[in-house]
């Protein structure tokens, strides 16, 4: 019998893109000295959904023709990491966390860094539903997934066992590793607007780290519980 309910926090709760759309406004609004705001966040949206997710802010700037240096570039994404972010809770999120939390224990696992991670918790005030949360950055930079590490503390806390916990996150290149070792029940939802897309054709180790469980929207994670 399923007693604990664990979730990851982004695009399993709420859309990751929206926390990135409020992240690039708050960097163009640190950049408006250079030019407009609207223009910088422009180049900024268009590198990201062109799959640019990692030198974002240096092809923005180079198309925008600013000059920068490596200074420049860790303080735009100090900006990006600390700034508080304008996202919002899902209404079926709220619903479902709200009706599993008369039935389940609920926990929040999530990978990120520490400042950035706790910022998304409070702007989607979602701290109420949870009694334990692990940000695994508190662990270590070597505890994050697809290490098992804070999926043993978080067992370790709540004194539950493996075995009637659920955990249920989105990525399959390296949410569910640690807790299919530990034996917990993974649970994958996949929303339509998730930035982590797998290749066409897993590997055989991205295999061995699927999901037991899919579920498309988070409205049927209440009955695919109460199957299990």
């Amino acid at each position: 019998m399923i007693t604990t309910v664990v979730f990851d926090l982004d695009d399993t709760l709420y859309d990751e893109v929206e926390y990135c759309r409020s992240g690039f406004a708050s960097v163009a609004e640190f950049l408006a000295y250079q030019a407009s705001a609207e223009s910088i966040f422009a180049a900024l949206w268009k590198q990201f959904v062109a799959g640019n997710h990692k030198k974002t802010f240096n092809a923005s700037l180079e198309e925008l023709g600013i000059n920068y240096d490596d200074d420049l570039i860790q303080k735009l994404i100090n900006v990006y990491r600390n700034h508080v972010p304008k996202i919002a809770l899902p209404d079926d999120s709220r619903d479902v966390l709200a009706e599993l939390s008369d039935k389940y224990t609920l926990a929040l696992l999530t990978d990120g860094f520490l400042p950035a991670q706790q910022l998304k918790v409070q702007a989607l005030g979602i701290e109420k539903y949870f009694k334990c949360i692990i940000y695994t950055e508190q662990l270590g930079r070597n505890c994050w997934k697809p290490s098992p590490a804070g999926f043993e503390k978080l067992l370790k806390t709540l004194n539950t066992k493996a075995e009637t916990t659920v955990y249920v996150a989105d990525n399959e290149e390296k949410d569910f590793v640690g807790p299919n070792k530990l034996g917990i029940l993974t649970i994958q939802i996949i929303r339509p607007a998730r930035i982590h897309r797998p290749p066409f054709l897993l590997s055989q180790e991205s295999r061995e780290a699927s999901a037991r469980h899919i579920i498309h929207e988070l409205r049927q994670l209440p009955a695919l519980l109460a199957e299990l």
